[in-house]
């Protein structure tokens, strides 16, 4: 593989401008540990800048993991949003729709998509709101629908959920969708695997799940989250990292996107992760995939 720097970023999906749930983290090639980014002037980072970032300021050749879903499930049932007539072809159509029915919700927000009269019932909302589209019929799981890769990381150990869901402190929904808008917002100047091929040269931005990092870093899916640099030090030691050094806690945002960083740089050359068995080039077009999920 060509890349020569490997950044990862712990995103949020919460209201409001700055975020104390996105951290990013970048390594070069070699054992160097990587160290935390922070944004000019503030202390937590806003959505907005870290598309700026992504756009203007990344180092040569970066792959990016970012911790989100990059879109929809639309393989199980042939379309993103079964029955409704104006359903997207694919993740780019669906990336642009989300950013225009968005355009007036601040620092990327997507309330507005959620609250759509055509589209909230295929979402699990505060409140008790389940839509009625939220399972498909016969469902055998009250989790709500997956796409094929969440479906390929249950069987390694994790515990996706739906990105049609939008309750609970693992949903992941929120942040997959204003993410959404962030890769619309790229305009193909960043390509996004597997949605874009991989090219010769130059940044790509994928999507990654920090657990599957934490577990390649010897961890277990269900103590994938490291709040203290003992831990995070031990797991960077795993990777073939040089230490990060510190003693005391660390906020398990940070710890993820540097345990990851460090594991996108071990795994970037491994051919078998960009070629999963079940990724055909029509699921690259409309679900995607994660990174690192075989």
């Amino acid at each position: 593989m060509h890349f020569r720097n490997f950044m990862a970023i712990d995103w949020s999906g919460a209201q409001g401008e700055r975020h104390k749930g996105i951290a990013l983290a970048l390594c070069a090639q070699g054992d160097g540990a990587p160290r935390l980014l922070h944004p000019p002037g503030h202390a937590r980072w806003s959505r907005a800048e870290v598309l700026d970032l992504l756009l203007r300021r990344l180092p040569p050749d970066t792959l990016v993991g970012m911790d989100l879903g990059i879109s929809l499930p639309f393989a199980d049932a042939g379309a993103f949003f079964p029955g409704w007539a104006q359903s997207p072809p694919d993740a780019r159509a669906l990336w642009a729709m989300i950013d225009r029915l968005c355009a007036d919700d601040p620092h990327l927000g997507a309330a507005s998509f959620v609250d759509h009269p055509g589209l909230s019932a295929y979402f699990r909302r505060h409140g008790g709101r389940e839509g009625v589209h939220f399972h498909l019929p016969g469902a055998l799981h009250r989790r709500g629908r997956m796409r094929v890769t969440e479906e390929a990381q249950a069987r390694a150990g994790c515990r996706p959920y739906s990105n049609f869901n939008l309750v609970g402190a693992a949903q992941v929904g929120k942040s997959s969708l204003t993410g959404m808008r962030l890769l619309h917002r790229l305009g193909g100047r960043v390509p996004v695997w597997p949605v874009d091929p991989l090219p010769e040269s130059g940044p790509v931005v994928t999507e990654i799940y920090t657990t599957l990092a934490a577990v390649a870093a010897g961890r277990t899916a269900g103590r994938a989250k490291m709040t203290d640099h003992a831990a995070l030090d031990t797991a960077l030691a795993a990777l073939g990292s040089q230490p990060l050094g510190g003693s005391g806690a660390i906020d398990d945002h940070s710890a993820d996107a540097l345990v990851t960083a460090a594991w996108l740089r071990t795994a970037a050359h491994r051919s078998e992760l960009w070629h999963p068995s079940e990724l055909t080039p029509e699921l690259a077009a409309t679900e995607g995939w994660t990174f690192g999920a075989a």
